[in-house]
């Protein structure tokens, strides 16, 4: 039987109307997951493992024999946390060529501080995109801002949940800031600009800290950001919140340390494609760096010394890591990505740790991360290595309840096969 384009379209629009279901598992009290084996960056695999989940936590994990009501038996599985993906737009960007679909982004073409931007406000849970990337092991994802020198915070999202409020865990996970090729426009492409405006700005954020009532009064000198702007970039220099720094070039990265150090900020690197020719003086600055482990060669003249192994030599240096796609609709491909770091080098629990409890440390979200008595039961159950192509999601639970892993291609397939 043929199939029209018209009808592809139709089931195509019905499975975007309806979506997926999104929960199966809705048990009252106590699930157990027993017999697989836990796979954790920073510890040893744990053989026969039962991993008891209540109230969306993990309230026990031990090894052995398994009761209760609810046991689920993965015998011979590989249990893993969730991967998480720190740099997407995942829920604010559906079509990337259609202006309609985009929620990442404030219009306000001529001001290049947008700090008080949240990406929270537009994040769209029933996104086509969220099963896809859940059924590829993520279970939360990093929703980043574009546009501007300072676009906004960024969100932490669960792929579940019918609402924004069920998804968030995080509406303002950190504050970005742009220093790619792309972000110079106001600046007339120099970075020399570009940085004077930032230290301008933590100079203005400071002022206004100390006399907030004389910025209302008109008493202060002209600053160069709103007053909801400024207060966002107050709790930055108060290390309420860490400043994603999104940056390539090595010198650019060298000022970056040290404008975070004379701001006292909790500074992040962001993409650093030449981290690895500075490694020793961001391992001494103690800052930690989300790279694309899928960067073999120049992409910009900003990156024009990226390579792949950029993640293996930063950690030789001690340099804290995470990984990320730096996508959106392809952050489904990031335990891709971690298999491309490990085959440059990386080893491969680190790898794991970089896409799993790395990314929860670096954003301070403590209840995720690993699987660990009291953290939030954000699991993955695989068929094997999730790092091997061939290996596959099995099951997945988000917040201790099991989820769909059907998206709106399985659906489609399964309709029209």
């Amino acid at each position: 039987m043929s199939i029209s384009r018209r009808q592809l379209l139709a089931g195509s629009a019905a499975m975007i109307a309806t979506g997926p279901t999104s929960t199966l598992w809705a048990a009252e009290g106590r699930v157990t997951l027993a017999g697989g084996t836990i796979w954790q960056g920073k510890a040893e695999p744990l053989k026969n493992a039962v991993v008891d989940i209540d109230d969306g936590k993990v309230v026990s994990i031990t090894s052995g024999s398994a009761s209760g009501t609810h046991v689920i038996d993965v015998t011979g599985k590989v249990v893993t946390a969730g991967l998480v993906d720190l740099l997407t737009n995942t829920g604010v960007i559906e079509v990337s060529l259609e202006p309609s679909t985009r929620d990442d982004r404030q219009a306000k073409l001529h001001d290049p501080v947008r700090a008080a931007f949240r990406t929270a406000d537009g994040y769209n849970p029933a996104s086509s995109i969220v099963p896809i990337t859940r059924r590829e092991g993520l279970t939360s994802v990093g929703v980043i801002p574009h546009e501007g020198l300072v676009p906004g915070q960024s969100a932490w999202a669960d792929l579940s949940g019918a609402t924004p409020g069920d998804a968030l865990a995080s509406t303002s996970l950190a504050l970005h800031v742009n220093l790619h090729d792309g972000a110079h426009g106001h600046f007339d492409g120099s970075r020399g600009t570009a940085m004077l405006r930032l230290r301008e700005l933590f100079d203005d954020a400071r002022a206004f800290k100390a006399n907030p009532r004389g910025y209302d009064r008109r008493e202060l000198r002209n600053l160069g950001a709103s007053r909801l702007d400024l207060l966002t970039v107050v709790r930055a220099l108060d290390g309420e919140l860490p400043v994603f720094f999104h940056v390539d070039r090595a010198s650019a990265i060298v000022s970056v340390l040290k404008l975070a150090a004379d701001n006292n900020l909790d500074a992040v690197l962001a993409s650093a494609a030449e981290a690895w020719k500075v490694a020793s003086q961001i391992a001494a600055a103690n800052v930690p760096a989300i790279v694309y482990p899928l960067d073999h060669g120049p992409r910009s003249f900003a990156a024009l010394g990226a390579r792949e192994d950029n993640a293996a030599r930063l950690h030789r240096a001690g340099v804290r890591i995470a990984l990320s796609t730096g996508s959106t609709h392809n952050a489904r491909k990031l335990r891709q990505a971690a298999g491309n770091a490990v085959r440059a080098g990386l080893p491969h629990r680190a790898a794991l740790d970089a896409v799993t409890d790395a990314p929860a440390r670096i954003c301070k979200m403590d209840d995720y991360g690993s699987l660990q008595k009291g953290r939030v039961a954000n699991i993955a159950v695989w068929s094997g290595d999730p790092f091997e192509l061939s290996s596959r999601v099995e099951r997945m639970f988000i917040r201790g309840r099991e989820v769909s892993l059907q998206s709106r291609q399985t659906a489609l397939f399964e309709r029209y096969r």
